[in-house]
């Protein structure tokens, strides 16, 4: 399109912002009318996007950073003849696909946004793939606000960015000097932006982002700049071609009060409708190439840590899969994610001490059919939460891996502990909770893991456990383990990971004095067995859960929740967990401190059983 065409499609983009918002009664059309310029040029000579085929590997990614400019998003798709009027005007209503912020519910949103600080960040993990990997012409586009570049995690991503030479990704900063609140911390100081970004590796190119010619030759030259991303930061005013609302404070996230004067000022309503340039590749893919899975093998009594079993199964699946991903945060020797790197350099990402980007550009991974493993230390993924939180909107499907959990780690201390872990991944829509006892149940639970939906998370242990199970176990997700059971059974002792082997102790030395227990090694804390559970909870009448981790959120709450729903439950429910803060110790000294030792559970167990007699 030539210039008089982009700038009657910009003013498009603005009316029908501005209409659907009111259509709505809500919504951000400021926020959108300042970027229209330059997603009308995108939109009309830049993007390659095959809307029939969202899928296309050769297609252009476009992230919204600022994802409360969905108005903006909308008119696009309007003006694509991706959506039709009639849906158009459903935004924010009920069962619409049009939601105040995008998510994948549209075929074309990879990713949910709308927390910012999060398009950059996914960006980059996209840009990555595709340079390493697919080596696929597309772009990354991401159009962030000038608020968002606040965040940390942008500055995480934009480091990254530079480091890997992305010239495939193009940020786009839509700076209109207006927050939620008030004035941003740089206003229109365009040169602000710019001196951070070159320093990390940057290219930047600096203009009027309502000056039509300026924005294309912008895209122009972020297209034709080799070795390094691009960041096109361009000057707006929020709420442009409306006086009433024109770099206004305190218009943010508000209808126009009269949208048809608004219409009217714009030049009124425009059908312009675009025809997006189409990827040059064929939409034909290769299927991916599968193996058989030769999963490590494991004598029983052999001591092993869970860890060291997780990295020799994620090589072998990395073997059997070549969709399969692993993204470091600089602590794969501990976690043992570098076996997968000596074996699969390719396809080892490491992101360093960038928690947040690293989940992120799991995130992204996935959306162009990757199916990553992120890792680190379970105690520092709580970082990332928010990120987490955003996959699981997302509808992401993602492995999340930490190693080092609760305070069976010793003498590093509590800094270094995973105790609320557990909690956190629980409380995400659609995840699953899996924690292994022993190596051969580690290594069939990162099996396990390809191929599920949603986030999936794998607690493993640092130090060294007797492998108590065969190699040819089967450990299906929502399962458990009946370790101990008789029909003398008082009590039943649930444990998940290190405290299995606590409880079989325990239930050992309990036997001794004529006190039967029945032992249950509940792996998936989510979801849990709960079949196994009633039946316990009706044989014994009297449940102890045991956990390396505090007693909030983890696996005392998921036993007590399967009990929520009416089922008859047990008349005792007690649950041992980390309930200080720990200082430096071993392991064992560490379990014992806590409560949570074979000794403290037989304590507690004589105690409860003195109590039934009674």
């Amino acid at each position: 399109m030539e210039t008089r065409e982009l700038t009657e499609l910009a003013q498009q983009l603005r009316v029908d912002s501005v209409r659907v918002a009111d259509r709505a009664g809500s919504g951000h059309p400021t926020s959108s009318m300042s970027a229209a310029d330059l997603m009308a040029v995108l939109l009309a000579n830049h993007l390659h996007y095959d809307f029939d085929h969202p899928d296309h590997p050769g297609n252009d990614r476009m992230i919204f950073s600022k994802g409360h400019a969905s108005p903006l998003l909308y008119s696009m798709y309007l003006a694509a003849g991706a959506i039709d009027e009639d849906e158009f005007l459903t935004y924010r209503t009920l069962g619409s696909r049009l939601e105040g912020h995008p998510t994948p519910r549209l075929p074309w949103v990879d990713v949910a946004t709308g927390s910012l600080g999060q398009g950059l960040p996914v960006g980059v993990g996209i840009a990555l793939e595709g340079q390493r990997l697919d080596h696929t012409p597309h772009r990354v586009w991401v159009l962030c606000g000038d608020s968002e570049m606040a965040e940390g995690s942008v500055w995480e991503a934009a480091e990254h960015a530079g480091d890997q030479h992305l010239d495939a990704l193009t940020l786009i900063i839509d700076v209109n000097r207006l927050g939620q609140r008030g004035p941003t911390r740089h206003q229109h100081d365009l040169d602000a932006y710019g001196r951070r970004l070159r320093a990390f590796g940057w290219h930047t190119v600096e203009i009027d982002g309502h000056d039509i010619d300026a924005v294309e030759r912008a895209f122009e030259e972020a297209g034709s700049t080799g070795g390094k991303p691009t960041a096109i930061i361009a000057s707006t005013r929020k709420g442009r071609g409306v006086r009433a609302v024109e770099d206004r404070e305190g218009m943010h996230g508000k209808p126009l009060k009269d949208a048809a004067e608004a219409i009217e000022e714009l030049g009124g309503r425009r059908s312009i409708r675009v025809s997006v340039a189409r990827p040059p590749l064929s939409a034909e893919t290769g299927e991916a190439r599968h193996r058989p899975l030769a999963l490590p093998r494991y004598e029983v009594g052999e001591t092993v840590p869970t860890r060291d079993a997780f990295g020799e199964a994620l090589t072998a699946l990395g073997h059997a899969y070549e969709d399969v991903v692993v993204l470091d945060g600089e602590v794969g020797d501990s976690t043992r994610a570098e076996y997968f790197a000596k074996e699969h350099p390719q396809r080892y990402f490491e992101c360093y001490i960038a928690e947040q980007q690293m989940v992120a550009a799991a995130v992204g991974m996935q959306a162009v059919g990757r199916a990553p493993y992120a890792v680190s230390f379970a105690a520092f993924l709580t970082r990332a939460h928010d990120f987490l939180r955003m996959a699981a909107v997302s509808r992401a499907s993602i492995t999340m891996a930490g190693s080092h959990a609760g305070v069976s780690i010793g003498e590093d201390g509590p800094s270094q502990m995973g105790v609320e872990d557990l909690a956190m991944f629980r409380a995400l829509h659609g995840s699953t909770v899996l924690q292994p006892c022993d190596a051969n149940q580690a290594a069939r639970l990162v099996a396990a893991t390809h191929g599920l939906e949603g986030i999936r998370y794998l607690r493993t242990m640092r130090g060294g456990t007797p492998v108590i199970y065969g190699p040819d176990e089967e450990f299906p997700v929502g399962g458990s383990k009946v370790l101990r059971q008789s029909d003398a059974d008082r009590v039943t002792l649930i444990g998940s990971g290190i405290t299995v082997h606590e409880c079989l102790a325990a239930a050992d030395a309990l036997a001794e004095e004529g006190i039967a227990a029945r032992v249950i090694d509940m792996y998936s804390v989510k979801p849990v067995d709960e079949n196994v559970l009633a039946a316990a909870a009706e044989d014994t009448d009297c449940l102890v859960t045991v956990e390396d981790h505090h007693p909030e959120g983890g696996l005392g709450d998921a036993v007590a929740e399967a009990f929520a729903d009416g089922r008859p439950a047990p008349k005792r429910l007690v649950r041992l967990a980390v309930r200080t803060v720990p200082g430096s110790a071993t392991g064992e000294e560490q379990r014992r401190a806590a409560g949570i030792d074979a000794d403290s559970i037989a304590a507690g167990v004589r105690l409860l059983t003195e109590k039934i007699i009674r």
